[in-house]
């Protein structure tokens, strides 16, 4: 009945890192390390991840005619992701300049690119991959009107995923299709806003479902994670491992959960499989390049 067990609507970025002793001050000129450029992007991520596990992918994206995004494009094939919905032009491709000084704290400067072009007319005109996918997930590094039309394409059988990063405040209509909202701690106390009371992560589950979500995930890092829904609220364990870079865990996470909710697991069981593809994640550097296969998981 499904073509793809996931479509993916979000960003897609190169990331550009230099390493550097400290990061200049102000009118201060530092030397660093050689340039390195990753494919890279929420959506991106996403959808990479999902592919690697095995899911049917497609993203639906916009990148710039330009290197980057023909260095985007290869990332998405090589992994085996439809790029049928990937649209080209109207702006250079999204970058995210990036300096990591030893200790492994970073400065990020993002320049959306092409990814804030991402309109709600290339939603519409993509009726034939919502129709077609079992499970839609989406991010916030696009443009939210843009986030609404993907709510208002859903096929009517189909499930949608969001991770609401960066975060803001959301708007009725697309708080209420979310199935599951996935959030961290960050995000869910900027989506509460003044309605953020109790500092357990039940009590913030509790008053985002009021909100309107269909069910909410809430991830805890080493903690595991957190879901709830009308049926109630339930913790899931941490997969204990030595982390060597967490950069893409939580994407890797919101694609995994994405993928195994549309084979039909419980939300439960889709956040205790996607907590171990975060930990395997994590043991690996860089992002894309850090996403496992289910056979990798598997040996968890």
């Amino acid at each position: 009945m499904y073509d793809y067990d996931l479509l993916v609507v979000g960003s897609a970025n190169a990331d550009l890192v230099i390493g550097v002793e400290r990061r200049p001050g102000a009118g201060e000129t530092v030397l660093g390390s050689d340039l390195a450029v990753h494919p890279g992007g929420k959506g991106a991520n996403q959808a990479v991840a999902a592919a690697r596990l095995g899911a049917r992918t497609a993203l639906l994206a916009r990148v710039g005619d330009d290197a980057h995004g023909r260095l985007l494009l290869d990332s998405q094939r090589e992994a085996g992701v439809d790029t049928v919905g990937v649209l080209v032009g109207g702006a250079p491709t999204g970058v995210a300049l990036i300096t990591v000084d030893p200790s492994g704290d970073n400065s990020i400067v993002v320049s959306p690119g092409a990814n804030g072009r991402l309109a709600p007319e290339d939603v519409s005109a993509a009726g034939c991959l919502f129709q077609g996918s079992r499970v839609v997930s989406a991010q916030l590094e696009i443009p939210l009107e843009t986030v609404a039309a993907v709510v208002r394409n859903l096929a009517p059988d189909s499930r949608f995923v969001l991770n609401p990063s960066p975060p803001r405040p959301l708007p009725s209509e697309v708080l209420a299709a979310c199935d599951p909202l996935i959030v961290n701690e960050h995000e869910a106390k900027v989506i509460l806003g003044s309605a953020a009371v109790g500092d357990s992560p039940e009590d913030w589950a509790r008053i985002l479902l009021a909100k309107g979500p269909r069910s909410v995930v809430v991830t805890l890092g080493a903690e595991g994670a957190l879901v709830a829904s009308a049926e109630g609220v339930s913790r899931v364990p941490s997969v204990k491992v030595s982390a060597v870079d967490t950069t893409g865990a939580g994407d890797a996470f919101t694609a995994a959960l994405a993928f195994r909710l549309g084979a039909g697991a419980s939300l439960a069981e889709a956040a205790e499989y996607a907590a171990r593809v975060g930990a395997v994640t994590v043991t690996k550097e860089g992002a894309q390049a850090s996403f496992p296969t289910a056979a990798e998981v598997a040996q968890q």
